[in-house]
């Protein structure tokens, strides 16, 4: 079953291809000067702030970013938004399309356009407590990177072997990543 529905995606500004790549360039140039003069300065910490809304939807605050996630209807949200594990996906492709430009730009490779697209399976039985055998989460998520551009294939899986090396949403996909949950009385 497909919980989602398509919204109209928010405004970016549009760059050229060149633009891109001076921006890529100058801030892996300046991040690796900035490491040099302070390799301390490499660790970043990362806040996300949210709280309760309607049935069961958030409302979260990353930096100056504020935006909502819910679930549907079927799962007890308004479907206002997104639900979590959309947005985790969405993240998941986000984070490969940056840093398949990324490494595009680094390793020399044309890329025209990149599409990306990803699936996830979920048993609910996990998630309600029907089943404690299954996991609540993704037991299964399929990627599917789209890249035109004038290269071989080789170039592209070369491009391919250093975007999953390298893209951190998808280490925290594919690995198990410490966490630690507080919970505090207020």
């Amino acid at each position: 079953m497909t919980l989602t529905d398509t919204a109209a995606p928010a405004s970016v500004p549009a760059v050229t291809a060149d633009e891109r790549a001076e921006r890529l360039t100058s801030a892996g140039t300046a991040w690796g000067e900035r490491n040099q003069n302070a390799p301390s300065s490499a660790n970043l910490t990362y806040t996300v702030t949210g709280e309760g809304a309607g049935s069961v939807a958030s409302t979260i605050r990353a930096g100056k970013h504020t935006f909502t996630v819910d679930e549907p209807a079927a799962l007890a949200g308004d479907d206002v938004a997104a639900s979590p594990v959309e947005v985790a996906l969405g993240a998941l492709i986000s984070c490969q399309i940056v840093v398949y430009r990324l490494y595009a730009q680094n390793l020399g490779i044309q890329v025209d356009d990149i599409q990306a697209s990803a699936e996830g399976d979920l048993n609910v039985t996990g998630l309600f407590g029907i089943d404690e055998s299954v996991r609540p989460g993704f037991s299964d998520v399929r990627l599917t990177i789209t890249v035109t551009g004038p290269e071989t294939q080789e170039r592209y899986d070369e491009l391919h072997a250093a975007v999953d090396a390298h893209c951190p949403v998808l280490d925290l996909f594919a690995n198990a990543t410490p966490v630690t949950v507080d919970l505090v009385k207020g």
